[in-house]
């Protein structure tokens, strides 16, 4: 592969990677190297890719098994039985609610979601990924995909809402004159 070739393959998938490999790892510094692990391994062993159109499935999957390859030898795993039952679909009314949301609350938001959950909605929302291609990415069936998203949104509501609640209960100081007394 010539480097004009790989230097345009990193300039049309780095961003999405990184925002991917962030929403995983949590911070800056391991999703940084998690970016350039999976194009270190594009360079090694990405030439075998027999269609390049399917080079950016192939850049996610890598990418999640370095971060799954990096849990495992922390010894950190998260087990689907052990997480809380999915809640029902979101209400009608709570569709406007979302809609007023900005990015970065969201985002955020998404950090404090459990990992099994993080991938999928992070693959689905952000990177616009279809469900089979994020079950190719995440080698797990489609029906697994389904219902970690599901999962995984009930998750965010509920994070969206304590933050919503917090944001709403403000505490108003009183201005306080040199005797003791409020102005």
């Amino acid at each position: 592969m010539s480097n004009e070739v790989f230097a345009q393959l990193v300039d049309a998938h780095y961003t999405s990677l990184y925002r991917f490999a962030l929403s995983l790892a949590r911070n800056s510094a391991d999703a940084g190297d998690l970016v350039q692990q999976t194009f270190f391994i594009w360079a090694t062993k990405g030439a075998s890719l027999r269609e390049t159109a399917k080079a950016k499935s192939w850049l996610f999957t890598t990418l999640y098994r370095e971060f799954l390859r990096g849990r495992r030898r922390g010894g950190r795993e998260t087990f689907i039985e052990d997480l809380p039952p999915g809640e029902t679909d979101i209400a009608a009314e709570e569709i406007d609610r979302v809609a007023k949301l900005d990015g970065a609350t969201v985002v955020a938001a998404l950090q404090q979601v459990d990992e099994v959950f993080r991938a999928p909605l992070t693959l689905f929302y952000l990177e616009d990924l279809a469900y089979h291609e994020i079950a190719e990415t995440l080698e797990v069936p489609i029906g697994t995909v389904m219902s970690r998203l599901s999962r995984g949104k009930a998750q965010l509501r509920a994070v969206l809402a304590k933050e919503e609640a917090g944001a709403n209960t403000k505490v108003v100081s009183f201005p306080v004159t040199k005797g003791g007394k409020s102005a």
